[in-house]
């Protein structure tokens, strides 16, 4: 009951935004960008879009500034993968991103013994902000892969709301042996493997066990970072497809070597056994980041965001949608 309360909740708060999407149809007729400073925040925009846009596949703008035009969704089940949290809706990518999807779950299952993936959050259907979350995720070139094997029978929908991700950590500093195996190795070694992958996102305790498992640096560690957090899953990123103009990648790794773990390791265990003494002083709350708006994202954003949409005919105040076949979130 928690979880179909939780669902409806967030399907009802996309719902209302309607009236705001009905009027993106004035801020996209707009020769200049100050109709789209007036929409609500992106996030809320791209969070209600249920299909993609038929378009041409586009990987556009930046990971964490961007949205996706021509993306493909992740089937739910495949001979190698499950979908996870499917009320998210958030199993589309960039066609490469599917590929690549399809084809590590098929190669770590028959060259590594690994049992299959469990894909967690990959893109919105259009891409774009998020409602909740990421602030990556946005350009259909991003996927969530749990550490957890998949299991050896098809999840039901329940199972996949509400199974939680097993943690690799046994402590701050260090891997859980009784988790984290050769076979977790291996499967990160593959993903990291291939010319299209940009980075590999992990705990830098799951970093450091890598270095060591592998005795040293490696040329597929060094796409291996360091990210806080990222202590259940691994955080796949790749390089902006051919074709895909507009697109900027991620500048190569250019740090994060086994030294560069070794040092981490070095200074979190130095402050576990000697903490500051006396009273810390409580850190100033940070101030809450701006939302992103549609206008600051890249222009073509916008003509995805209303491809294949009705027009629209605003009055006075009141958007009118003169069809209304218009694909959002609604409750269940």
């Amino acid at each position: 009951m928690t979880t179909r309360r939780t669902i409806r909740g967030r399907h009802i708060a996309c719902l209302a935004s309607l009236a705001a999407l009905l009027a993106l149809g004035s801020a996209l007729a707009a020769p200049d960008r100050a109709a789209a400073e007036d929409l609500p925040p992106a996030k809320e925009l791209f969070g209600m879009v249920v299909a993609a846009a038929p378009m041409e596949a586009r990987a556009i703008g930046f990971y964490s500034r961007g949205c996706l035009a021509g993306g493909v969704a992740l089937p739910v089940d495949g001979p190698a993968w499950q979908a996870m949290r499917l009320s998210r809706n958030r199993n589309w990518g960039h066609p490469a991103l599917i590929d690549y999807v399809k084809q590590l779950a098929d190669d770590s299952q028959r060259l590594d013994g690994w049992p299959g993936l469990l894909v967690g959050d990959m893109q919105q259907p259009r891409g774009g902000p998020m409602l909740t979350g990421h602030s990556s995720h946005q350009v259909g070139l991003d996927a969530d892969i749990w550490l957890t094997p998949m299991p050896d029978r098809r999840l039901t929908w329940q199972e996949r709301e509400n199974l939680a991700a097993t943690s690799m950590l046994k402590n701050t500093l260090e891997v859980n042996p009784a988790v984290f195996t050769e076979r977790h190795v291996a499967l990160i070694r593959r993903a990291a493997s291939y010319p299209e992958v940009n980075r590999v996102g992990v705990n830098p305790a799951i970093k450091h066990a890598l270095c060591k498992a592998n005795g040293g640096d490696a040329p597929w560690l060094a796409k291996v970072q360091m990210w806080p957090g990222h202590h259940y899953h691994m955080h796949i990123r790749l390089d902006c497809p051919r074709g895909s103009e507009g697109c900027k990648s991620q500048d190569a790794p250019g740090g994060t070597s086994c030294a560069a773990a070794e040092e981490w390791y070095r200074k979190t265990k130095a402050a576990i056994e000697n903490p500051p003494r006396g009273p810390r002083p409580k850190p100033k709350p940070a101030a809450p980041k701006p939302e992103l708006t549609l206008a600051q994202l890249p222009a073509a954003c916008r003509e995805v965001l209303a491809h294949d949409r009705p027009p629209l005919i605003l009055k006075g105040s009141a958007a009118v949608a003169s069809v209304t076949a218009l694909p959002v979130r609604r409750p269940r």
